[in-house]
């Protein structure tokens, strides 16, 4: 069913992916300003909180993985946060990551972020995918 959202919902959304887009999708940490506050919170225990730790990280993975792929499954809105569910492949053949991302929005900027962060095993005693 189509979720109602908010007009401030609806932005949010709309930010958060393009976030996805210019950012986190092409690993460009160059284009974070845009969209990422210089000062942002950030809970990731492998990166340390603001923006320029943020940028590093994203070169070092694009460095690393320059074919990875992020493959959104869901995402929605609650108030000031959106939430996004998406598979992550390092490299062709690769189980990945199912990761999950809370984002906080000031204005029209992301201001906070939280991730969890799961190995997509490659068997399973259940039929279901993490997606």
């Amino acid at each position: 069913r189509m979720m109602a959202y908010t007009e401030q919902e609806q932005r949010n959304l709309d930010l958060v992916q393009a976030m996805f887009d210019h950012v986190l999708i092409p690993m460009d940490g160059e284009a974070a300003d845009r969209f990422i506050a210089a000062d942002y919170i950030q809970h990731n225990q492998w990166v340390d909180t603001g923006l320029a730790p943020l940028k590093a990280f994203l070169r070092k993975v694009r460095g690393e993985n320059p074919d990875a792929v992020h493959d959104i499954k869901r995402r929605f809105a609650d108030g000031d946060h959106v939430i996004v569910h998406y598979h992550v492949r390092r490299f062709a053949g690769d189980p990945g990551f199912a990761v999950m991302d809370i984002f906080r929005i000031e204005g029209d900027m992301i201001v906070e972020h939280w991730d969890t962060v799961q190995d997509v095993p490659t068997e399973s005693p259940n039929p279901y995918s993490p997606f």
